[in-house]
């Protein structure tokens, strides 16, 4: 299938051809492995104003994984079944001194396995802690990884255990173009077991890890398939342990990972198709696959995530969001996020001192849940129109009557239905002001969200329009999530 490319949109094709040039074997576009001669004629034809190639195909890739309740007590024989006699242990001050770190210690020793702990992770971490960890992990050179905690622990092992396979390569080499280089990921992988302690980012699946790049004042981050685990221990007694606090804002995660993937553009309308399969990204589109997962982690979220937070001992709550959020992360993983995500990476990195009550950190935070969850409302009042029954189809799980509706009205009604569940659910910000922003930040926020094209590239009604247009549309998204 062939489209044709409007005239505003060649400028910024330039761009591209540009950073092609100056990052040779980087794939701006795709933030993924692997630019050759095919992908600079590429851009030269989208340059020249000629028509370019849709995508045709998806892929679907995961991690391995195993649930059950005490499931945390395999991880020594699954190290042992590898053949790996040391590991580098991966958690956080606060895991460190509970239980699913007690198991999995327990369950190394009684196979043999030596390792080392790493307990210096920082929950939402910045690039500083980032490459305190890669140093640590290059001075050890371990022949496997072990990550216990949440999806701050699960992505800082992940970028470690990738740049001590580069040493001599730096943070920003594999950092998405066009904020990093892109670099492909070209070299195997050591062995990572990923044990989440939180029902949130469902990083046991996936190979993206996210951190906030100080200098830019931004999230950012890295993504390939080479990065996911081997395998993920997705253990329900790990996340008794979560203050309610936790519990929602991970929760919110999810609801947000299952949204915007189910609402994300088809696979076949993304633009350029890859010129080799090495470059089709990991985040592709949503696509029959990834739309099971992606629903079903929505249903499950919706019903079960007001019980956790409400009721500490809701066991089966807490079973199915551990659950919801392992199924959330295949459906994103593959098809992606977009609008949500993308403005919530400069809402975090430009936090100016919101500290979010019941994280035990000694320094301001938004955690990533409430940063994508404070925009939702706006963002799928502005989506809607794009694909109206999917839309609806998401209102419907929260309880909106959607029968007798018109199509233009499915983004109101999903975005009021969204507003109804976050106000609801409780305890949570009614939008920017409450995090401590105003009108006046609308710009900076604009501006921190523009670089992040692996996630914009997928926002429906936004991948073909000019720069101005797009920002345009997020001052308007972002204006509106001021207060909801």
């Amino acid at each position: 299938m062939l489209i044709k490319i409007p005239a505003s949109t060649r400028t910024r094709a330039l761009g591209l051809l540009s950073t092609i040039q100056n990052h040779a074997g980087a794939c701006p576009c795709h933030a993924c492995a692997g630019g050759d001669a095919r992908s600079l004629l590429q851009a030269r034809r989208l340059a020249a104003g000629a028509p370019v190639q849709k995508e045709y195909a998806f892929e679907m890739a995961a991690s391995n994984i195993r649930y059950g309740n005490g499931v945390t007590r395999e991880v020594g024989m699954d190290f042992a079944n590898l053949g790996v006699k040391r590991v580098a242990l991966f958690t956080d001050k606060n895991v460190l001194r509970l239980t699913p770190m007690a198991l999995a210690v327990e369950a190394l020793e009684a196979h043999g396995i030596q390792y080392d702990i790493y307990s210096d992770v920082r929950v939402e971490p910045k690039d500083g802690a980032i490459r305190d960890a890669i140093a640590w992990t290059r001075a050890r050179a371990p022949e496997a990884y072990l990550a216990v905690g949440g999806g701050s622990v699960m992505d800082t092992a992940k970028i470690a255990m990738l740049f001590e396979a580069y040493p001599d390569a730096d943070l920003l080499d594999f950092v998405n173009a066009p904020i990093g280089k892109g670099r492909p990921v070209d070299r195997p992988m050591k062995p990572l077991i990923a044990v989440p302690t939180t029902a949130g980012t469902g990083s046991e699946t996936t190979g993206t890890a996210i951190f906030d790049l100080v200098a830019q004042r931004a999230k950012t981050g890295i993504a390939h398939r080479a990065l996911k685990p081997l395998l993920g221990i997705v253990d329900p007694l790990n996340t008794r342990s979560m203050p309610s606090q936790v519990k929602s804002s991970s929760g919110l995660d999810v609801l947000c990972h299952s949204l915007e993937s189910y609402t994300a553009i088809p696979y076949f309308e993304r633009v350029p198709r890859p010129a080799n399969p090495i470059l089709r990204p990991a985040y592709q589109g949503a696509n029959p696959i990834s739309d099971v997962f992606s629903f079903e982690a929505l249903r499950l979220t919706v019903k079960y995530l007001p019980r956790t937070v409400k009721d500490p001992d809701d066991t089966e709550a807490q079973e199915n969001m551990l659950l919801a959020a392992t199924l959330a992360g295949v459906g994103f993983g593959n098809a992606g996020v977009h609008l949500c995500h993308g403005i919530s990476y400069p809402v975090s990195g430009m936090n100016k001192g919101y500290k979010h009550a019941g994280y035990a950190v000694d320094y301001p935070i938004i955690p990533h849940g409430v940063s994508v969850a404070v925009t939702a409302p706006a963002v799928f009042r502005f989506t809607g129109p794009t694909n109206p029954d999917r839309h609806l189809a998401a209102a419907a799980v929260f309880g909106a009557d959607v029968s007798n509706t018109k199509a233009e009205s499915a983004g109101e009604i999903l975005g009021d239905a969204i507003a109804r569940f976050l106000v609801d659910l409780g305890d949570q910000p009614r939008g920017l002001r409450d995090l401590g922003f105003d009108g006046a930040d609308v710009p900076d926020l604009v501006a921190g969200t523009m670089p992040q094209a692996r996630v914009l590239m997928l926002a429906p009604n936004f991948q073909q329009k000019a720069d101005d247009e797009k920002r345009a549309d997020l001052a308007g998204i972002i204006e509106r999530s001021l207060q909801y």
